[in-house]
């Protein structure tokens, strides 16, 4: 099964890229070529870009104390399992506390990093990390493998609680939502969501061997998926046929 996710509100937008950066930088740092690290450093250099925005670190802490709350509605339940109850109650006092108790906007400790700015001021430029352009990098580039493993990790520890706190209110929301098994007639399908519950996310999933790219579209009162398969040219046409799939929708 291939897994798709549609984002219905901005915030879990950003929170999505925040995951599929960190989860590309976890993969590049464990390596050990330089091109590699290279990567590893643009990936980080393009989570800063997204956590310097001015509400980010409001809006986690805020959904983080949001979630905590709506948890303990849940003591004293008889079908709710104390310990387990505990334990995510835990994790987020310490997400919230590890992110509240950082300085500044998230990534603040590399933004006063004098050496790396002036890596990132080039990286955007076509060529700008050149030998000749910044060759302290290139240096940097030329030593063991495990000393830039080991700078690298320091540098991403500095944004673990961003990325600790995403992950967690991310695995939290989809849990929200079981799949149900539905079918788009003629390729084409569309609900209107209940009232009086905020969605946030939608997941759909298809067998990877139909060859099939969901086109989604959604707001608060209603969701629309045209199934889509890549025709000639590697451009996506229109399906004529039925389409079982799975989808669930995450609050």
């Amino acid at each position: 099964m291939i897994l798709y996710e549609y984002p219905l509100q901005e915030r879990i937008r950003t929170y999505l890229r925040l995951e599929h950066l960190f989860g590309r930088l976890g993969q590049l740092i464990v390596r050990e070529d330089a091109l590699d690290h290279h990567f590893a450093l643009a990936t980080l250099f393009e989570i800063m870009d997204v956590a310097t925005r001015a509400d980010l670190k409001s809006d986690l802490l805020k959904d983080l104390d949001r979630q905590k709350h709506a948890l303990e509605v849940y003591r004293g339940n008889p079908a709710i399992a104390e310990s387990a109850l505990n334990q995510i109650v835990a994790e987020f006092d310490q997400c919230f506390n590890d992110l509240n108790n950082q300085p500044g906007k998230a990534g603040q400790a590399l933004a006063d990093n004098e050496w790396l700015m002036s890596i990132r001021s080039r990286i955007g430029i076509p060529g700008g990390t050149c030998e000749f352009d910044l060759p302290s990098y290139f240096a940097w580039q030329h030593k063991a493998a495990s000393e830039r493993k080991a700078e690298l990790a320091v540098w991403a520890d500095s944004l673990a609680p961003l990325a600790e706190s995403v992950q967690l209110l991310l695995r939290l929301l989809r849990e929200s939502g079981g799949a149900q098994k539905v079918m788009a007639n003629a390729g084409q399908y569309q609900q209107t969501l209940p009232q009086g519950r905020t969605y946030l996310l939608l997941r759909v999933a298809v067998p990877a061997d139909l060859q099939l790219i969901p086109e989604i579209s959604g707001n608060r009162l209603m969701v629309s998926i045209r199934w889509m398969r890549m025709g000639d040219g590697q451009r996506p046409q229109a399906v004529a046929e039925d389409v079982d799939f799975e989808l669930a929708l995450c609050a």
